[in-house]
Parts: structure tokens; C-alpha cells; sequence
């Protein structure tokens, strides 16, 4: 899987932002007592875990937050670099997937405590093949990073553990009844065929025990953003008319001429579509946001 190192054109230096705002680099470590802890996330995926974590006692600003945009387009401005370098507490997915964050930290002076959802997951790519670095689609890693979230706004600001706490017991219960709700389907459909177009909701299909029969080469393909050669695309094709899966997951923030064919191709034999996206969608925060997934996936196996 490539290295999403997606480009970073600051307008201006650091030093010239913080001149014009007259702000210096937050400091790591517990928060001044009269300093709101400020939390940076690469995504509005863990902006809005953090809010719904951290409620109304920390400032949490998320960096790609648009969910009309096309994630690999994104590009780190002089304002994200001001906010990184002010924050207590960095969060980014890892795994390749936002590394424009490495140069943001660097710029920033590295200060802040550093969340790598990936290294908190611990997954590693096995022997021939890459990692699925959209970690935010396995409910036992989000788990685990809600932990790790605690653990630093704690050290962050003791004097709200109790909230911080709280707020957790009540996500992580939810995240548990997603789990659970997975567990039941996978029940009922494992072993079913699916198809898309990226890996993105590869963990989320994984845990209900579907099948991904798209053929590497073109996700690959498609998450690389090249050309889909004519006997892969064929072969996808081939995976609706030969009545081969059960579902199709569709990112819907990247498009292009064959994961076009490829929708067209689905629809035209009867293949129920789930839109995804990589980000969360206006309007939602990350539960509910997952429950429509699920539910979308569960709906076209025929619940």
C-alpha cells in the first residue's frame, strides 16, 4: 500500500505565523492552570472521538474537516502549522496515511504528546503484503486509542480525570455494542463475497466475515491513483456479472473513469452499493456515523 504523504504547502514559515499572532509553541506536559489543553487531530475522525472524550475541558481542532473534500488532495496550510505547534496533544492515524503531520510536528518542534493510532493499534503488515492503515474502521483499535486518549489528557489536565473518564465509559460502551452488532452478522454472512474500490472499509467488512474477492491490483490501483489495466478492470467487472459478492463498498470521495465502470457494473446487476468515506460526513459523530455503516452493510446482505 502506498505511502500517503499527501503535500504540504505552508504559506508561511512557522516563525512568521507566530510572529503575526503573537503566540508561542504550546509546551508538553501538564497544562498551565490557566491554559485550556489544546488537542490537534489530523482528521475530524479523531477530532470528534477527542470532543466526545474530552467534553467542553480541552480545544480540540481537527485539520482535514471537510467532508466534501477528497482526503489525498489535502494540503497543510501556515494555520494548521500555527495550531500544531501550540497544541498539548497530537493525534494522527500513522501508517502512511496523513504523514504530512511528521512535517507539521518537525516544523513545530515536535513538543506536543503524539498519538500514532497505528502503533496504538499494533498492527504490522504481514510477510508480502501492506498494512490497511484506516485503522478508524476496527472498533478494537479505536479501543485502544480511547485508552491512550485518556491516559494523555489526564497527564494533560488531572483535574478533569473524572470527566475524561466518564465520557470514555460511555463511548467505549458504545463502541461495544458496534462490536457486538458485527459479531451477530458475522454469525449469519461470514464467508460472504464483497467487493470495492479501496481498502478503507476492509476492517469493518473483516469483522462481519465477508470475503474481499476485488482483485489487489485494482484496489491497489485505485488507492495509488494509476491506471487500472484492461484485464484487471475486466476482472472486477467480472466479479457482478459472475454474481461473485454480495455487496460493494464504493469510497465516494475519490472517483475516477474505472471505479465509475465498476459502480455502473453493480448497479447494472442488481449488487447492493455502501458509500464510504474517509472521513466523517457532516452531521454526524463517529458512532453514529459507524452505526450507518453498519447498518448499510447489514441492509445489502438482506437485513
Amino acid at each position: 500500500m502506498k505511502s500517503r504523504s499527501i503535500a504540504t504547502l505552508l504559506t508561511l514559515p512557522l516563525a512568521a505565523a507566530l510572529a503575526l499572532t503573537g503566540c508561542s509553541a504550546g509546551a508538553s506536559g501538564a497544562a498551565d492552570s490557566d491554559k485550556t489543553v489544546s488537542v490537534v487531530a489530523s482528521t475530524n475522525v479523531y477530532g470528534d472521538i477527542a470532543k466526545t472524550v474530552a467534553g467542553d475541558a480541552v480545544q480540540v481542532t481537527s485539520l482535514m474537516d471537510n467532508p466534501a473534500q477528497d482526503p489525498h488532495s489535502f494540503e497543510a496550510s501556515a494555520q494548521n502549522q500555527l495550531a500544531v505547534s501550540k497544541a498539548d496533544i497530537i493525534i494522527e492515524n500513522g501508517g502512511g496515511y496523513d504523514d504530512f503531520m511528521d512535517t507539521l510536528r518537525k516544523s513545530a518542534g515536535d513538543k506536543a504528546a503524539v498519538l500514532n493510532v497505528v502503533d496504538i493499534s499494533g498492527k504490522k503488515a504481514t510477510a508480502g503484503d501492506h498494512l490497511n492503515e484506516h485503522v478508524w474502521y476496527d472498533f478494537p483499535t479505536i479501543q485502544k486509542f480511547t485508552g491512550t486518549l485518556v491516559d494523555a489528557l489526564t497527564k494533560a489536565d488531572p483535574s478533569q480525570a473524572s470527566t475524561f473518564t466518564k465520557n470514555a465509559a460511555a463511548f467505549t460502551a458504545d463502541l461495544g455494542d458496534l462490536e457486538q452488532r458485527t459479531a451477530d452478522l458475522k454469525k449469519k454472512y461470514a464467508g460472504e463475497g464483497a467487493a470495492i474500490t479501496e481498502p478503507v472499509p476492509l476492517y469493518l467488512l473483516d469483522a462481519i466475515g465477508l470475503v474481499n474477492k476485488t482483485p489487489e491490483a485494482f484496489s491497489s490501483a485505485i488507492e495509488e491513483g494509476t491506471d487500472v489495466s484492461p484485464s484487471v478492470l475486466n476482472e472486477m467487472l467480472h466479479l457482478f456479472s459472475d454474481n461473485a459478492v454480495k455487496v460493494f463498498a464504493y469510497n465516494e470521495q475519490t472517483s475516477g473513469p474505472e471505479t465509475e465502470k465498476v459502480l455502473a457494473a453493480a448497479k447494472s446487476a442488481d449488487v447492493p452499493v455502501v458509500p464510504v468515506t474517509e472521513t466523517l460526513p457532516a452531521g454526524k459523530d463517529y458512532i453514529s456515523w459507524m452505526t450507518s455503516n453498519v447498518d448499510a452493510v447489514a441492509k445489502a446482505l438482506g437485513e
